[in-house]
């Protein structure tokens, strides 16, 4: 069975929005690339969901500079028309398998992916709507966990707080949210029970900002947190300023509240 690509528009880029597409670049002169091919071949004849396209760069080195070719073989995951994934060199059967296994797409996958837009749109019920059967079902899947967790901070915190601290993700941004989350939770148990509180001049600001985060007043969180961070940025475990981290990890850049605020908060900080 040939491989060798005919068309690219046609046989990766239109072809990808109807199954994944691996696109093989190599070239004949290339000892990596003769050891990788029969790989990619066998596992192509013996897989399903997915599709094999071989493309040489000396036959097509339009597609190759398109793509950032820059050494070979460089084997690239195509996915409704995008590269979703790629690696370089003459990986060992046992590691291309495991590389497919971790980015071919699937149903969990395509729910997570789902739930993270919901999540964009501001739509987190439908996130959690989204996310728990995943949950529920895969018990043990950290990024389902993180992202329910994010939809649930302000609807059930303390369930929130339960999944991420039950999350082990080692990913920056997973982990940044997880941690933005538990953050979150916190502050929200200390509006309901100020008591805990030690006695400090960034009390104050600090337990209004806890309060409005729980009635979801961001703007107003932001400024009492703020405040608190400048009165004393160390209380409650360096709570201030953590505090307005996580808020803006949670909004994200491009909310209001972040793009009105997050320079008063690094200015505060020195």
């Amino acid at each position: 069975m040939s491989y060798e690509v005919q068309d690219f528009q046609t046989d990766v880029i239109d072809a990808s929005y109807d199954e994944p597409i691996l696109v093989d670049f190599w070239a004949p002169w290339c000892g990596p690339c003769r050891q990788l091919g029969p790989t990619l071949e066998e596992l192509a004849d013996t897989s399903k969901g997915w599709s094999l396209v071989k493309v040489n760069t000396d036959e097509h080195p339009t597609a190759s500079r398109k793509y950032g070719v820059r050494g070979i073989p460089n084997v690239k995951l195509f996915v409704d028309g995008t590269v979703e994934a790629e690696f370089t060199g003459a990986l060992p059967r046992h590691a291309v398998q495991k590389w497919l296994d971790e980015n071919l797409p699937n149903e969990t996958k395509n729910l997570i992916r789902e739930a993270r837009q919901a999540l964009d749109d501001g739509d987190e019920d439908q996130a959690v709507t989204l996310l728990e059967g995943v949950v529920e079902q895969n018990g043990d899947h950290p990024e389902a966990k993180v992202i329910m967790a994010r939809a649930l901070i302000f609807q059930d915190p303390e369930r929130a707080e339960m999944l991420a601290n039950a999350a082990d993700v080692a990913e920056p941004t997973l982990r940044q949210t997880r941690e933005a989350v538990q953050t979150v939770a916190h502050l929200v148990g200390i509006a309901s029970t100020p008591d805990e509180l030690p006695d400090d001049p960034a009390r104050e600001p600090y337990l209004k900002g806890a309060r409005a985060l729980a009635q979801q007043d961001f703007e107003a969180a932001a400024e009492h947190l703020i405040e608190a961070v400048q009165v004393n940025r160390h209380y409650d475990d360096d709570g201030p300023r953590r505090g307005c981290i996580a808020l803006f990890t949670l909004l994200g850049p491009a909310h209001e509240v972040t793009q009105s605020y997050r320079r008063s908060f690094d200015m505060a900080l020195y």
